[in-house]
């Protein structure tokens, strides 16, 4: 036994002790009471036991049969991005007194998270534009989710239709479906015009029912929306703007809060966060402060003690753990502080103008790698302006393609033939900063070989 399960202070003489106490004569009696029909009628097939290397060694194996964005320069984006994050990332967020923290309910003890948080919250506020932000939710979709909510909640549940455009992430869609169910809302989709939302579309949906709508800038497509339009519009029937925005554009891009956004949401991912197969990420909710106690989560805030010390403390919290369930505006119990720390500390890191740069240096290669590949003979789908992601046709199967541009080396764009309603022929390709002149122009060339 001391083998077999090396880490569990067990002897077989303490088994056949604990049996004898409670009366069973093998193991496999403590699961008597357990259907037959849904028991294993055989031992699982798991094989021997190995050793602590041998089984290292195994894990490992496997590990090296996955190819990653440090193996492969990736054009992959609708999401998940691959880009710089500083070494002092990880060094802060390794800490013991971030990394093992929970929900910071002494402030007395916790005034390194509580600021942390606070520092975040303020961050999110100045790129977005907006008067205030939460300590962050779990990702982007559910944060889109969140926002549709508590615009039906804003209205105190007279208005029942949410409008959302087809330019927003397939994706955050199927998520903003999935959580307006539950309250009876009805979630209608607006039609997309050459890769923008169709703003003749959405004021044909528009009711006195309808109590948000929601965007993305730049959305799903890579294209920049025109929230100017879209606030106009909302405003027509006095339903909530609510816009999905990824966080890096906004260094260079005019935040949503100058077009009068009511709710700005988006994921942090893009500073500090790797892609890591997909999750976990970091939510940001920011709005104004009229709707201070509608938002979901919780917000930390700066006060003095009294001896006039600044210190932090959870300011609100308006979730179901401390109010009236049926006054709850949202169910989530927590909120990703390890996550939202790490973009902190990127955001830090690079500084205001270091942003900026990093977003221009995204569209710039963006750019680039567009014109380079108009010039190898690809089209662009949508021409409209657009930051860090556009969409060509490839001419054949995006799948097909993006086999062969693997084989050379390259994980290409996202095959938009994946969702209902979308061009197999039509790849969604990501430049950001990380990738070179050079890899752009492998790009090209794999294209032209395979694709052209």
């Amino acid at each position: 036994m001391g083998q077999t399960h090396r880490y569990l202070p067990m002897t077989e003489d303490d088994r056949r002790e604990m049996l004898e106490t409670v009366g069973a004569s093998d193991v496999a009696e403590l699961f008597s009471d357990i259907p037959e029909s849904v028991r294993p009628d055989a031992a699982l097939n798991v094989g021997e036991a190995l050793s602590e290397h041998a089984l290292v060694d195994y894990f490992q194996s496997l590990a090296a049969e996955n190819v990653s964005m440090k193996d492969h320069p990736t054009f992959l984006g609708a999401g998940v991005y691959d880009h710089h994050i500083p070494a002092t990332v990880d060094a802060v967020i390794s800490r013991s007194e971030f990394y093992t923290a929970y929900t910071p309910y002494q402030p007395e003890v916790s005034q390194g998270e509580l600021q942390a948080i606070f520092e975040f919250q303020s961050m999110i506020s100045t790129l977005t534009g907006m008067e205030m932000a939460n300590s962050s939710m779990y990702d982007g979709h559910t944060a889109l989710a969140e926002g549709a909510l508590m615009a039906a909640t804003q209205k105190r549940m007279k208005k029942k239709t949410i409008l959302i455009s087809e330019t927003v992430h397939p994706e955050a869609r199927d998520v903003v479906q999935t959580f307006v169910n539950g309250p009876g809302l009805t979630l209608e989709t607006v039609p997309a015009q050459a890769g923008a939302t169709d703003v003749k579309a959405l004021k044909k949906s528009l009711t006195d029912d309808v109590a948000g709508v929601l965007v993305q800038y730049p959305n799903f497509y890579g294209t920049i929306e025109d929230l100017a339009a879209l606030r106009e519009a909302a405003d027509e029937v006095d339903a909530l703007l609510i816009v999905k925005s990824n966080p890096l554009a906004l260094g260079m891009l005019t935040p949503p809060g100058e077009f009068g956004a009511d709710v700005v949401v988006g994921d942090t991912q893009p500073f500090g966060i790797m892609g890591q197969y997909g999750g976990p990420h970091c939510g940001y909710f920011a709005t104004k402060k009229a709707f201070m106690r509608k938002v979901p989560g919780r917000l930390v805030g700066e006060t003095v003690d009294e001896e006039g010390q600044r210190g932090y403390v959870l300011t609100l919290q308006a979730r179901e753990q401390h109010i009236r369930r049926d006054k709850a505006t949202s169910n989530i119990c927590s909120n990703q502080a390890l996550n939202a720390l790490a973009s902190s500390v990127a955001m830090s890191a690079f500084g205001k103008h270091g942003v900026k740069d990093m977003a221009v240096r995204n569209m710039q290669k963006a750019h680039y790698a567009k014109q380079s590949l108009q010039a190898a003979g690809f089209s662009l789908v949508y021409d409209g302006a657009y930051f860090n992601e556009f969409v060509i046709d490839v001419g054949q199967a995006a799948e097909r393609v993006n086999e062969a541009l693997f084989s050379e080396g390259i994980i290409g764009g996202l095959d938009l033939g994946r969702f209902a309603g979308e061009n197999d022929r039509h790849m969604l390709v990501c430049v950001t900063e990380r990738r070179s002149k050079e890899e752009i122009d492998r790009l090209v060339d794999a294209l032209q070989k395979h694709a052209g």
